[in-house]
């Protein structure tokens, strides 16, 4: 026998409380006083990208978890002093750069994201990694088949690259013998840059790696 609609709106209304409760329990509210022009600019922004206000500064908000803004400039939580410059513009001035200077800048650069992270223990979250790289607009997070974390070629040259993101996993000091001259130019050198970088195809608009994976944690 079906239950009357007296107790279907009543069970309606239950969950409805229950899921209320739920946020209540794990969001907080803030208010804040805005002058006119921010507040027209926050409705252009929210108009153009199709979303509530109040999901645009929540969005805004979750940048907090990884730079901040200063009297003079936008830093990151280690203190350092950002600036934000376009990825084509980064990435010629790159690609001037001999490979063993892009190698170097890689691993610099790198060393600046697991600063960040270090600073809230996660130096060894590679997904906080990889979040904090989408959010300062390096490249987008992108996990593939089998967990393998495809990098668009639009960051940067591969050199660059594959320092980069040697660097982000810890593996040490990139090799700076492992360029395409000398890499071609001796079996040893290329036998063991295929053996430890492992180069995967599975893009042709994304560098991937066989020792950069993300690892899924076991659900018991």
């Amino acid at each position: 026998m079906s239950r009357n609609p007296a107790q279907k709106l009543s069970s309606k209304r239950k969950i409805s409380l229950d899921r209320q409760n739920k946020l209540t329990d794990t969001t907080s509210v803030i208010t804040v006083r805005i002058d006119e022009e921010l507040n027209n600019n926050l409705d252009k922004v929210r108009t153009k990208l199709g979303i509530s206000k109040a999901d645009l500064i929540r969005n805004y908000l979750e940048l907090s978890k990884y730079f901040i803004k200063q009297k003079g400039s936008i830093q990151c939580l280690n203190d350092r002093d950002l600036i934000i410059v376009k990825r084509s513009y980064l990435r010629n001035l790159i690609e001037k750069e001999n490979e063993e200077d892009q190698i170097k800048l890689g691993e610099n650069l790198a060393r600046l994201i697991n600063d960040c992270a270090r600073i809230y223990g996660k130096l060894d979250d590679i997904d906080y990694k990889l979040d904090l790289c989408d959010n300062l607009g390096f490249f987008r997070k992108f996990i593939g088949e089998n967990n393998y974390i495809l990098i668009d070629n639009k960051f940067g040259p591969q050199k660059f690259v594959e320092a980069f993101i040697w660097s982000l996993f810890n593996k040490g000091e990139f090799n700076p013998n492992w360029t395409k001259s000398k890499i071609d130019g001796q079996s040893k050198i290329e036998s063991a840059y295929k053996k430890q970088v492992q180069p995967v195809e599975i893009s042709s608009s994304h560098f991937s790696f066989e020792f950069a994976k993300r690892i899924e944690e076991d659900v018991d």
